[in-house]
């Protein structure tokens, strides 16, 4: 088989339609564009949006302004004061975190903050550490260890 003899199969292709080219080819003389009006002329066609000259919904809605950066990383929030309900000794997962009720899903990564006081000594996972809270993890004899994003 060479490449000049390879064919689509027998009705897998349809020729596209000729629009004005005679009588014959079926969509001659105005090419099925109707009689006279905008959009039987060259570049005669209105733009998405136009609404008949009235104002445009596009034009009539204030800009929304500002930027979303799409590889922004949320975290769900976490303070150190709500880890008091953990035992003395604990290591503190997000998965304990979850069954507590201080996170509301495992799909978004926990970041502890330093709200408030630690008054035992536990180990937490996490995906990130404020400064303080990481501070006051240690200060009261606990660790501290971050997971992957």
């Amino acid at each position: 088989m060479k490449l000049n003899e390879l064919w689509p199969a027998e009705g897998a292709h349809k020729d596209s339609t000729r629009a004005g080219r005679g009588i014959s080819a079926g969509r001659g003389k105005t090419g099925g564009r109707g009689q006279k009006g905008q959009n039987s002329r060259s570049g005669g066609s209105k733009r998405s949006y136009f609404e008949g000259g009235q104002l445009p919904l596009v034009r009539r809605l204030p800009g929304l302004g500002g930027f979303k950066n799409r590889w922004r990383i949320e975290y769900a929030p976490v303070n150190v004061e709500w880890l008091n309900g953990f035992e003395a000794g604990t290591e503190v997962t997000p998965e304990m975190m979850l069954m507590a009720g201080l996170i509301r899903s495992l799909s978004t990564p926990v970041k502890v903050l330093g709200g408030g006081a630690l008054e035992q000594a536990l180990t937490v996972k996490a995906h990130k550490f404020s400064a303080s809270a990481r501070e006051k993890i240690v200060a009261a004899g606990g660790a501290v260890e971050e997971l992957a994003l």
